[in-house]
């Protein structure tokens, strides 16, 4: 639902959500798909092996999968949020675009949070620096797929996440597209 925000000029204007304007089967659709699909792998795949090597649930013995440190608690969360980065795959556009945005948030916040409890007691998913550093490379890469053409600062003039934030100039543009109308004018007897 569209609020109404007044300009400094007194002029009202309707804000606009990002998620409102993007069409079902728009092209940046296949980049938050894929990048959702590449990331939910890669996820999945290290979730499965750490599983299979029978890592204890809190283990924190250094056992490794792929370079990275696990265990089982990790193994289970990975599988879980690379089955949420398939369910966004899977359903595209906005929703994956969105998910990957707030994915990769969480995957740089993870990052830091467990960084901090490196070689603490509380260092529960047994991360090492490796893992701080995947966390923060998955973490951008999911950010960058799911703003890919909605945030920038030059975004393309058809592009609709910047017509949807300056409708007044987009629709100047279009007119000035458009041939104009022949008028039809009537004579009166």
């Amino acid at each position: 639902m569209a609020t109404q925000v007044l300009r400094p000029t007194g002029r009202r204007r309707k804000a606009t959500r990002l998620d409102e304007h993007l069409p079902v089967d728009h092209r940046l659709s296949r980049v938050y798909r894929v990048g959702a699909g590449l990331m939910g792998l890669v996820l999945l795949v290290f979730g499965i092996l750490g599983l299979i090597d029978r890592i204890g649930f809190f283990d924190t013995g250094g056992d490794t999968v792929g370079g990275l440190n696990t265990n089982g608690a990790l193994s289970v969360l990975s599988i879980c949020v690379g089955l949420m980065l398939f369910a966004g795959m899977m359903v595209g556009g906005n929703l994956a675009s969105t998910l990957n945005m707030f994915l990769g948030i969480a995957f740089i916040l993870s990052g830091f949070v467990n960084l901090a409890l490196l070689d603490t007691g509380l260092n529960f998913l047994a991360f090492e620096m490796q893992n701080v550093l995947f966390s923060f490379v998955v973490g951008v890469l999911l950010m960058m797929f799911g703003m890919y053409g909605r945030v920038s600062g030059g975004l393309s003039h058809d592009n609709p996440y910047w017509r949807a934030r300056h409708p007044e100039q987009a629709a100047r543009e279009e007119r000035r597209r458009r041939p104009p109308m022949p008028e039809i004018t009537r004579e009166r007897p």
